[in-house]
C-alpha cells in the first residue's frame, strides 16, 4: 500500500493514488509530524507537545489515540505502527518535503561535482515540488516553525539554482523569475545581487542600478541599516563596468545545460484589443487551469490571441514554450497525428531516435513522465479534435496548456473553454486603421464602418480589406465599401489575400522567365514543386533538373534572389508554404514528371548505398540486381558520411515515403539502406514509420527478397526497443521470404540477428542455432567479414552461458579476423566485445584497455550508440576495480553521449547520476 502525502502547498494525501479526504486539525498535525520524520519514530510525547502545545498533557494523551484511531480508520491500519513504548511510525512512501530536501542535497552535491546539467535538472524538480505556502493547515508552534525552516530552504534552493543559471550564461530568463522574487522579499541581498548581475549581463545596467537603489532606501528606511559588503561590491562594478562581471563565451558550452525550448511563432505588432479575453487568459494559465480552449470559426484571430498571450506569459515558465500546428484545419495539409505531435514535443524537451517511441500508447507515456516535475507552457495550435489532443497533454502540476480549434473540444477532460468572437465595431476600425493609417479612416468614417460591418469582425477579412486598400492607394474606401455590399461578391473579394498572394509569386515567377539568364530558375521552380522533400540542395536539383550541380545552384540561387526560396543553412533552401503550394499548382508534363522524380529517389538510393559502405567498412547494404541510375553524392569518407546523414535526416524519409507512393524501382533498396543507417543512429521510431508501405508493396507484388530485407531491418529495430516477441516474429517471416524469394543461403544476415535476440531474451539453446545456422552460410559463402561479425555475437552468447573461458577465445579470434579484414568500422565493436568477454571471465585488469580502444574506435566512425555502452560497461569495471571516481566519470560521459544523441533527457541523467551505482538505462539494457 503506498501512501503519499504533500504539504508544499494545500494539503494533499492519496491511498494507491487515490485522494483521501483527512479532516480535522489535530489529525493533520499527527499525520504532518510523523509524516515529515520521513518514516522514522515519532514518540508519544513529542507528538503531544508539538500537536496540542498547551494543552493538557493527559487529556492530549486520549485525544493522541482516539486521532490515531480515526487515521487508522480513513487511511490503512497498516500504516500508522505502534512501538514499544507508546510511540508511532507512518509507513510513508513520500513527503514532498522530504523528497524537497533530498533532490536539494543532490542538486548541490552534483554542483559541486562539476555536472552542471544534472544540478540544473536536480534543481528544477526540487523547485517544481512547491504549490503554495507550507504546511497551512497547522497553526502549532512546531509546524511554524517548519515551515518557516522550508521556506527558508525554498528560498535558498532557487538561489542557489539562479547562481547556477547564471555561470552558464541564461541571465535573461533569469532576470525575469529573481524579479518577482526580490519584490516578494525586499530586504534579501543575494538575490538582488543575483538581479544586478542579470541585468547587467542582458545589457541593462541602469535598471541593474535601480535594483541597488530601491533595496537600499528600503533598509536605510525600514530597517535602518546599509546593504551588505558583497552587494556593495556588485554596484560599484555595475557603475564602473568591471569586466570581473562579463561571463567567459566559452562556460555557456561547457555546462552541458540546454535551453529551454521557445518555439512561439512570432506575435503581431498589430494585435489589437481583446483586453477582456488576454486577461481571462493570463488569469487562468498563472492561477491553475491546467488546460484552456480557445474555439471559434477560422480567421477570428485564435491563434494570434493565444501567441500574443503565451508571449507575455513565457517568461513565467522555467522550462519553456513549446508549439504545434496540428494543422487540423489547414488547407491541402492533412491533420497532425497525434504520435507526429508527440515527436514533436518529445524531440522538443530533449528526446530523439529509441526515446521517441514508434507506438503512440508509449510515446504518450514517455511525454508524461517527462513532464511530470515540469513548469512549461504547451500551445497547441489549431486542433482538429478531442482525440488529436488527448495524448498531447502534458502531466505536471506547473504545466499549462492551451490549445485552438475551430471544434468547441467539449469532451476534452479538465478544460476551461474561451470562445473568440467577432470584434466590436469600434476595435476594428482601429485594427483598419494601422492597416491603411488614420489618415483615409478619418476622411471617411461612414465608409469605415461600412467596411467593419461588411467584414463581419473577422479580423482576417479586416486584414484583407486592409491589404486591398494598402494596396491600390487610388481606391476610396468607399469605392470598397460599394463592392462589398454586394452579397454574390463579398466573399469573392474578401479571398482576394490568397489571390493576391497568388498573383504576387507569378509575377515574380513570370519575371524571370522573361530574362534570359532566369530561363533555368523559372523552369524549375515547377519541377522542385513535383517533390516532397523538406529542403532542396544543388545536389537533389542536379538530379532533378538533369542538369550540373553547378547549373542547378546558379538556378537555386536566382529562385532565392527573387523570393520564391527562402535559406536554411549552407547550401540548403526551402520552400514558403504558399510559394511550395504555387509550384505544385504549375503544370509539368506526366512523362517529365515522372523522370524528374525518379531521378532523384534513385540519387538518394546511390547516396545512402554509399554512405552504408562507408559506414560499415566496405560492407553496404545492397538490395541484388537494384542499380542506381544516378551517382548519388561524392562521399569518400566516415566523416563525410555522418555529416552527410546528419543533414538529409528528414529528407530522406520523405524520399522514402514518396518513392513508396509512387512504386518507383528504387523504393526497397533505399527503404533498406535507410533502415540501416537510421539503426546505427537509434532513430528507429522512423524506421517503422516508412517501411510499413514499402513493405505492403513488396509482398503484394510478391518481391521476396525486398520484403526479406524490410522485415529483417524492422526485426532489428524492434529487438532494439525491447520488443523481443515481435522482434523474433518478424526475423522468422524474413527467413520465409527469403525460402519463397529462392535465396535460402542469403539468411545469413537474419539468422545474426535473430540469434541476438534470443540471446538477449534468454533463449541460448536457440540463439546458438541461430548463430551456427549463420556461420555455416557465411563460411560456406567464403564471406569473412560477416563471419568475423557473427563470431562477435557467439561470444556475447558463451560468456552468458558460463563458457568464459571459450567467449574470450572466440573474441580473440573474432578481433584478429576484423584487423585483417582491415574492417575499421567494425574494430571498435570487436575489441569492445573482447572487453566483455574478459570482464565476464573476471579479468578486469585486462578488460579496461579493451574497452577504452572500442570507444576510441566507434567514436572516430560515429558509432555514439556503441561508445555510450562501451563506457557504461567500462564504468561498471572501473567500479569492480575500486575505481569509484573514474567509474563515474565513465558514466556520466556515456549518458552525455546519449543525450547529445537525444536518447535520454537531461533529467533523466540526473537521476541516473544520483544512485551511487545508477541504474541501467533504457537505451542500452537492449544492447548486447
Amino acid at each position: 500500500m503506498r501512501l503519499e502525502i504533500r504539504c508544499l502547498g494545500p494539503w494533499e494525501v492519496e491511498v494507491d493514488g487515490v485522494p483521501v479526504a483527512v479532516a480535522g486539525r489535530r489529525r493533520i498535525g499527527v499525520l504532518a509530524r510523523l509524516a515529515l520524520t520521513g518514516g522514522k519514530a515519532v514518540s508519544q510525547d513529542r507528538l503531544v507537545a508539538d500537536v496540542w502545545a498547551h494543552g493538557s498533557a493527559a487529556t492530549a494523551s486520549k485525544q493522541l489515540h482516539i486521532v490515531v484511531s480515526k487515521l487508522r480508520e480513513t487511511l490503512s491500519p497498516r500504516l500508522i505502527e505502534t512501538l514499544p513504548g507508546g510511540g508511532y511510525r507512518l509507513a510513508v512512501e513520500q513527503v514532498d518535503a522530504c523528497e524537497f530536501t533530498r533532490l536539494a542535497e543532490r542538486a548541490r552535491a552534483a554542483r559541486a561535482e562539476g555536472a552542471t546539467a544534472s544540478a540544473d535538472g536536480l534543481f528544477r524538480r526540487a523547485l517544481g515540488l512547491w504549490r503554495g505556502a507550507a504546511l497551512t493547515e497547522v497553526d502549532t508552534p512546531w509546524a511554524r516553525l517548519e515551515a518557516d525552516r522550508l521556506e527558508h530552504e525554498r528560498l535558498a534552493v532557487l538561489e542557489d539554482h539562479a547562481e547556477l543559471r547564471l555561470a552558464v550564461g541564461d541571465e535573461r530568463a533569469v532576470a525575469d523569475e529573481l524579479a518577482a522574487h526580490v519584490r516578494a522579499h525586499p530586504h534579501r541581498e543575494r538575490p538582488a545581487a543575483q538581479l544586478m548581475l542579470a541585468l547587467y549581463r542582458d545589457g541593462r545596467a541602469p535598471e541593474a542600478l535601480e535594483v541597488y537603489q530601491r533595496l537600499r532606501r528600503a533598509m536605510v528606511e525600514e530597517l535602518g541599516i546599509e546593504p551588505g559588503a558583497e552587494l556593495r561590491r556588485v554596484h560599484q562594478a555595475v557603475l564602473v563596468k568591471d569586466p570581473v562581471l562579463d561571463l567567459a563565451p566559452s562556460r555557456q558550452v561547457a555546462t552541458g545545460i540546454s535551453a529551454p525550448p521557445a518555439e512561439l511563432p512570432a506575435d503581431v505588432r498589430s494585435f489589437t484589443a481583446r483586453g477582456a479575453e488576454i486577461e481571462r487568459l493570463r488569469a487562468e494559465l498563472t492561477d491553475g487551469a491546467a488546460v484552456t480552449v480557445l474555439s471559434g470559426p477560422g480567421g477570428i484571430g485564435k491563434s494570434a490571441l493565444a501567441v500574443h498571450v503565451a508571449h507575455a506569459l513565457a517568461g513565467r515558465f522555467s522550462d519553456g514554450v513549446v508549439y504545434v500546428n496540428l494543422r487540423g484545419s489547414t488547407t491541402g495539409l492533412a491533420p497532425l497525428a497525434p504520435l507526429e505531435a508527440l515527436r514533436h514535443l518529445l524531440r522538443s524537451l530533449g528526446l530523439d531516435g529509441t526515446a521517441v517511441p514508434a507506438n503512440l500508447d508509449e510515446a504518450a507515456a514517455r511525454y508524461r513522465s517527462l513532464t511530470a516535475a515540469s513548469d512549461l507552457l504547451v500551445l497547441l495550435d489549431n486542433a482538429r479534435d478531442v482525440r488529436q489532443v488527448r495524448p498531447l497533454i502534458p502531466s505536471g502540476r506547473r504545466c499549462r496548456v492551451m490549445i485552438t480549434s475551430r471544434d468547441l473540444l467539449a469532451t476534452l477532460d479538465n478544460a476551461r473553454h474561451l470562445h473568440v468572437g467577432e470584434l466590436d465595431d469600434a476595435t476594428a476600425i482601429t485594427l483598419l486603421t494601422r492597416t491603411v493609417g488614420p489618415g483615409r479612416v478619418d476622411a471617411e468614417p461612414d465608409a469605415a464602418r461600412k467596411l467593419v460591418r461588411h467584414c463581419g469582425g473577422f479580423p482576417l477579412a479586416l486584414r484583407i480589406v486592409g491589404a486591398r486598400l494598402a494596396a491600390r492607394p487610388d481606391w476610396s474606401l468607399s469605392d470598397l465599401a460599394v463592392r462589398l455590399a454586394d452579397a454574390t461578391r463579398r466573399l469573392d473579394l474578401l479571398e482576394y489575400a490568397d489571390l493576391a498572394v497568388r498573383a504576387s509569386i507569378s509575377v515574380s515567377h513570370r519575371q524571370l522567365g522573361e530574362e534570359p539568364a532566369g530561363h533555368d530558375a523559372a523552369r524549375l521552380l515547377p519541377l522542385l514543386g513535383l517533390l516532397d522533400l523538406a529542403e532542396h540542395t544543388p545536389a537533389t536539383t542536379a538530379a532533378l533538373s538533369g542538369w550540373s550541380e553547378h547549373r542547378a545552384e546558379i538556378a537555386l540561387g536566382q529562385l532565392l534572389d527573387a523570393h520564391l526560396l527562402e535559406p536554411t543553412g549552407p547550401g540548403r533552401f526551402q520552400f514558403h508554404d504558399l510559394v511550395g503550394l504555387y509550384a505544385r499548382e504549375q503544370d509539368v508534363p506526366c512523362g517529365e514528371a515522372t523522370g524528374a522524380v525518379s531521378r532523384v529517389l534513385h540519387h538518394y538510393a546511390a547516396s545512402s548505398r554509399r554512405a552504408s559502405e562507408l559506414l560499415r567498412g566496405g560492407r553496404g547494404v545492397t538490395v541484388k540486381d537494384f542499380h542506381p541510375e544516378q551517382p548519388g553524392e561524392p562521399i569518400d569518407t566516415v566523416e563525410a558520411a555522418n555529416g552527410w546523414l546528419d543533414r538529409e535526416r528528414d529528407n530522406l524519409l520523405a524520399a522514402v515515403r514518396q518513392a513508396a507512393r509512387t512504386a518507383d524501382s528504387a523504393t526497397m533498396s533505399l527503404t533498406n539502406t535507410v533502415q540501416w543507417l537510421y539503426d546505427l543512429r537509434g532513430w528507429f521510431a522512423e524506421v517503422v514509420e516508412v517501411s510499413a508501405e514499402p513493405l505492403r508493396q513488396a509482398k503484394e507484388t510478391e518481391d521476396w527478397q525486398g520484403a526479406a530485407f524490410l522485415l529483417q531491418g524492422l526485426g532489428f529495430v524492434y529487438q532494439q526497443a525491447g520488443h523481443f516477441e515481435q522482434s523474433v516474429s518478424l526475423l522468422l517471416e524474413s527467413l520465409a521470404c527469403w525460402d519463397k524469394a529462392g535465396h535460402p543461403e542469403r539468411k545469413a544476415g537474419t539468422f545474426n540477428d535473430l540469434g541476438i535476440t534470443y540471446t538477449l531474451i534468454g533463449r541460448y539453446d536457440d540463439a546458438l542455432d541461430a548463430l551456427e545456422n549463420a556461420l555455416d552460410l557465411v563460411q560456406r559463402a567464403g564471406r569473412r567479414a560477416p563471419e568475423a561479425s557473427v563470431r562477435n555475437n557467439l561470444v556475447h552468447l558463451h560468456y552468458r552461458q558460463g563458457s568464459c573461458e571459450e567467449a574470450v577465445a572466440e573474441a580473440r579470434r573474432a578481433l584478429e579476423m576484423t584487423r585483417e579484414l582491415d574492417d575499421t568500422s567494425s574494430l571498435g565493436i570487436a575489441h569492445d566485445t573482447l572487453a566483455d568477454a574478459l570482464r565476464a571471465h573476471g579479468l578486469l585488469q585486462e578488460a579496461v584497455p579493451e574497452f577504452r580502444r572500442g570507444i576510441e574506435l566507434q567514436l572516430e566512425n560515429g558509432y555514439t550508440m556503441g561508445a555510450a555502452v562501451s563506457r557504461w560497461w567500462l564504468g561498471h569495471t572501473l567500479h569492480d576495480l575500486g575505481r569509484h571516481e573514474q567509474a563515474r566519470r565513465e558514466w556520466r560521459e556515456s549518458l552525455e553521449l546519449l543525450c547529445e544523441a537525444r536518447l535520454l533527457a537531461p533529467v533523466e541523467m540526473a537521476g541516473y547520476l544520483a544512485q551511487p551505482v545508477p541504474d541501467t538505462p533504457g537505451p542500452i539494457k537492449h544492447q548486447l
